[in-house]
């Protein structure tokens, strides 16, 4: 395995550096950002020191698939993923930026996740188990471990720093947070959202059992507007749908692959992380081009 070939930050001449998350090298252009997917992969909120072949094409080329299949429902904040539209400076990066990057909208960004549960899983499974509801939303007894909710329920969670972990809220914290109206939207919009997106990937063998969205306003036009990334395996629980059943945790198409090997050898989750076996890296890469595969085909 080359991880020569893997992009794991970046920087460019006569740019200002990035602003880097646990994935995302963000360019701050004034009135635009440029976003570029590396192939960092993070577990239990701390960054591998090795990359994913590809992950950050993957990822790229996911949300550009559901961006698009969700204009309708909400506007999102992508402005092109084409490098030759990019100002100038970035032009003779072409080969690194071409497929992993998006010019993008600034936005104002909103303070929570907004997370969306179909089926009971992570989190909210252990929280089901010790209160039978979810950020204080109460749910049916018997419910299953990756059980399916008759209904998709909206659990936001605070928004935290790089390395520190978001914290479930309920929807009235939401509300004090952001306020009512402005809740009710986004609570609608990303239920709305993980419901097409739920049907959509349910035809192509895919089980999408929860996700997170971030939604910005627009400083121009004060619109709502839907930003970061979209339905990805970094975002989202990806299970094959031919391998789902109730009663236990599922096989997936995210980065599962690399947590369970982690716990498997009783790392403590603090960093600095252990280095990852060569097979646990190309199994995960495996898993993250066959999502995409799945979605496209």
């Amino acid at each position: 395995m080359n991880q020569n070939n893997i992009v794991m930050q970046t920087s460019f001449d006569g740019v200002t550096s990035p602003k880097r998350g646990k994935v995302r090298d963000i360019y701050d252009l004034g009135d635009k950002l440029l976003i570029v997917v590396t192939d960092r992969i993070s577990a239990f909120d701390v960054i591998m020191a090795e990359g994913i072949p590809g992950k950050g094409v993957v990822l790229n080329q996911i949300s550009k698939f559901w961006f698009d299949k969700t204009n309708d429902i909400i506007t999102n904040h992508v402005i092109s993923i084409d490098a030759d539209d990019y100002p100038e400076e970035f032009h003779k990066y072409r080969d690194v930026l071409q497929g992993r990057s998006m010019l993008v909208k600034k936005t104002r960004p909103l303070p929570v996740e907004c997370v969306v549960r179909g089926y009971v899983a992570g989190s909210g499974w252990k929280e089901y188990k010790e209160s039978q509801s979810i950020c204080g939303i109460p749910l049916p007894s018997g419910i299953l471990e990756s059980g399916r909710l008759e209904k998709p329920i909206f659990t936001p969670s605070t928004k935290a720093e790089l390395g520190d972990h978001d914290e479930n809220i309920t929807y009235e914290q939401t509300v004090d947070l952001i306020g009512r109206e402005l809740a009710e939207k986004v609570r609608d919009v990303s239920i709305a959202l993980y419901s097409r997106a739920r049907d959509i990937a349910d035809k192509k063998g895919i089980i999408i059992a929860d996700t997170k969205f971030e939604f910005g306003i627009d400083q121009d036009t004060g619109e709502l507007i839907l930003i970061d990334e979209a339905l990805t395996p970094d975002s989202s629980r990806f299970w094959p749908k031919d391998e789902y059943e109730p009663g236990r945790s599922q096989k997936s198409f995210d980065k599962q692959f690399v947590r369970d090997y982690l716990s498997s050898i009783n790392w403590d989750k603090n960093p600095p992380p252990p280095p990852l076996p060569a097979q646990v890296i190309v199994g995960t890469s495996e898993k993250y081009h066959e999502a995409l595969k799945r979605l496209i085909d």
